[in-house]
């Protein structure tokens, strides 16, 4: 039986792309299936979502190409600052504070606008040989057998590949169709959604203010802007969602603080519910999940898109390894190191976004100074520090050849 691509990859979100792009470097056939129609994508307006990419994920995109169209909106990181407290009443004097100077790479990471990276993706995939997009198509069915993956789309069309990746979400219809099972939780949570323009300047410098209810993140963007992702009570958003603009900033204000001077809403704003999910397995016979198809997170660290990334970047080396060598790339064989590489280090991070929202989402006065203490106590020794700024511009662990700023 004959194949009509090499990897089919389900999703056309963010991840789905990425590793689209990748692939064809390798001069892989890839089809792209998107449920969402192309039209509905290209939203050129401003509706509040933006991302935190790290240092290893900018570089990744610059192996792609993508990064040098949106460099020009994109709002470096050079600090940030983490500190614990109450609405109205200002942060604890415990704090951390990382400063993108004391490593030697650059900036921690940038902040992007989700209009202006989708859009260069959505660019790039469409005037790429290798990469076959269809838009408005979703699969209905999948077969595997030992040879490949059989996709029954719901315009009656089949698709045979050797592989099929799983991009499409939280509730991946790829890992549900192939067996694989998951463990998640609901937070009760709520985040709150929306980008704010203020008097003063950010300087670059990020900063999470963590409350009882939840964390309040606060990311500059280009121009004199805030990236805002508030998280609070389930019962509590929805109030606040449905306030008037002018009385939801009211509500934001005291949260916010005065150090930007005075604020207002620059955008749509909107909310998404906080829960975990995390796939038992990532990858099954002839199928890989990526991104929130894998491991859907809290969004405390911002590192959702990054860990997408990092599975991106780790499975098209696995693949691009395994293709110079002669192997069947959707093999079990492969795709075990795939899920060696990976499966670890996004349990770590599911179950550390996890541990940070429960210590720190409360507003236990023992559990208070425990975690104000410890701040201090990080913040004031620099090795331990510098350690969290590497964390968090993405250089631990073992970086596959994309973020290192090496070809495939």
């Amino acid at each position: 039986m004959g194949y009509d691509t090499d990897i089919a990859i389900v999703g056309g979100g963010l991840n789905g792309p990425a590793l689209a792009l990748a692939l064809a470097q390798t001069g892989m056939r890839v089809t792209l299936i998107d449920s969402l129609k192309a039209q509905t994508r290209k939203n050129a307006g401003f509706d509040g979502r933006s991302y935190a990419l790290a240092l290893t994920s900018v570089r990744m995109l610059q192996g792609l190409g993508i990064w040098e169209p949106i460099e020009a909106n994109a709002q470096p990181m050079l600090e940030i600052k983490v500190t614990d407290g109450r609405a109205g009443a200002g942060p604890s004097p415990f704090f951390m504070h990382f400063d993108h100077a004391e490593i030697e790479e650059g900036p921690m990471g940038h902040m992007i606008e989700d209009r202006h990276l989708r859009l260069a993706l959505m660019e790039a995939v469409a005037n790429v040989a290798e990469i076959t997009v269809m838009n408005g198509k979703t699969v209905l069915s999948q077969d595997v057998d030992t040879g490949g993956v059989t996709l029954h789309l719901d315009t009656g069309k089949t698709i045979r590949a050797l592989l099929c990746v799983g991009a499409d979400g939280r509730n991946s219809g790829t890992g549900i169709r192939a067996g694989i099972k998951r463990t998640g939780w609901d937070y009760a949570q709520t985040a709150l959604v929306c980008a704010v323009g203020h008097e003063r300047p950010h300087n670059g410098i990020a900063h999470q203010f963590f409350m009882p209810p939840g964390p309040l993140a606060i990311l500059p963007l280009t121009q004199n802007r805030s990236s805002i992702v508030w998280s609070e009570s389930a019962a509590n958003a929805a109030r606040i969602h449905a306030l008037p603009d002018a009385d939801y900033i009211d509500v934001l204000r005291p949260r916010f603080g005065d150090f930007l001077g005075e604020i207002h809403l620059a955008g749509a704003r909107y909310t998404y519910p906080l829960s975990l999910s995390l796939a038992h397995d990532m990858v099954a016979d002839r199928v890989a999940l990526v991104g929130d198809a894998a491991h859907g997170v809290h969004p405390i660290a911002g590192q959702g898109l990054n860990a997408g990334f990092r599975d991106i970047a780790a499975l098209a080396e696995v693949l691009a390894d395994a293709l110079q060598r002669g192997e069947d790339i959707g093999s079990q064989l492969a795709l075990a190191r795939y899920q060696e590489w990976r499966r670890f280090d996004n349990t770590a991070l599911a179950l550390a976004t996890d541990s940070f929202n429960r210590l720190f989402s409360n507003d236990s006065a023992f559990l208070r100074m425990a975690r104000d203490i410890g701040m201090g106590v990080i913040n004031a020794l620099p090795g331990l520090r510098r350690g969290f700024i590497r964390e968090a511009a993405g250089l631990n662990g073992d970086l596959p050849r994309l973020m290192r700023g090496l070809p495939l």
